[in-house]
């Protein structure tokens, strides 16, 4: 009886330490592939697709199994472009506390196995993409694959402008969602789209680089906060690009223009001007709570303008 009750203990503990294993693997890879980080890429290409349907169509959604694949090759492109970029990276995210535990530098998962995830997910994106939705979604996967993976990347040691190169890869999605539904990528609609993630990152990404400047500096990278210890720097940096989103809202009312009406032309540079007014806050205070309270209302403002904007499109 004994040694019945102890074998299933055993055979519980093994179960336990199995399944264990399993989750945490789940976790490495949702690591490996920046799951969270990456809802952005698929929440802004959905918005693109949204646009484009009502451009062309007049409906929200023009095709369910295209926008299912277009979102699909999207992802996949996104998540293995995260693990090349991590796979790069190891030695600076070891330099990193915020970073430090991720599944490569802290050796829970070998670079072979990145690799191939890196690999397997990337190709199948493009090839997907290309298959399934049209050749220049495919295009533009691959084209933002390469710019984040072999020219942003390694520019994060070499130059600070790698946050303005950083922001390209970031602002081609919503373009993808565009073309899948039926636009071009040259359209003006999409030209803007483009813009609008463009000049966003750049506010959200200076906030978090005043907030883990000194990690920054520590692994190597050259960061426009790099030694900004008052935050000024930093803030007229967010500022400027602010000014630039506030302005950007009412061009897509103005006559000849007309992507949207008024009511996203007045909110869009309602929300800009409120960036700029905690931008000048996080000068003055140069605190982290206020460079905190900028990068928290950059998150807010994605989905609110998108939002606005799909409601006010024309």
């Amino acid at each position: 009886m004994r040694l019945v009750m102890a074998g299933r203990k055993r055979k519980e503990v093994n179960e336990a330490e199995v399944k264990s294993e399993v989750v945490s693997l789940r976790e490495d890879l949702m690591v490996l592939m920046k799951i969270r980080l990456n809802t952005f890429v698929l929440i802004t290409t959905l918005f693109g697709y949204i646009l484009a349907s009502l451009s062309f169509s007049g409906v929200w959604v023009n095709d369910w199994w295209r926008l299912f694949h277009t979102l699909l090759g999207t992802a996949a492109a996104a998540f293995g472009s995260a693990a090349f970029n991590q796979l790069m990276e190891i030695q600076q995210d070891r330099q990193m506390k915020r970073t430090a535990n991720r599944p490569l530098p802290s050796e829970r998962m070998n670079v072979v196995t990145a690799f191939a995830v890196g690999w397997i997910l990337s190709a199948f994106g493009v090839i997907h993409l290309g298959a399934k939705v049209g050749t220049w979604s495919a295009y533009l996967a691959a084209i933002t694959i390469v710019t984040y993976v072999f020219i942003y990347t390694p520019m994060k040691r070499r130059s600070s402008a790698n946050t303005l190169v950083g922001a390209i890869p970031g602002a081609i999605p919503p373009v993808i969602g565009w073309v899948a539904a039926g636009g071009n990528w040259n359209d003006g609609a999409a030209w803007y789209l483009f813009a609008l993630l463009f000049l966003w990152q750049l506010p959200h990404f200076v906030a978090i680089n005043w907030l883990c400047r000194e990690e920054y500096e520590d692994a190597g990278y050259v960061m426009w906060s790099n030694g900004d210890v008052s935050g000024k720097k930093t803030a007229r940096l967010a500022l400027i690009f602010s000014v630039c989103l506030a302005v950007l809202a009412p061009i897509a009312c103005l006559p000849g223009v007309e992507y949207a009406n008024w009511i996203f032309g007045i909110g869009g540079a309602l929300a800009g001007v409120y960036m700029c007014w905690l931008a000048v806050k996080f000068g003055k205070a140069g605190t982290r709570e206020s460079s905190r309270g900028l990068f928290l209302f950059t998150l807010l403002y994605l989905p609110l303008a998108l939002g606005l904007l799909a409601f006010c499109w024309n």
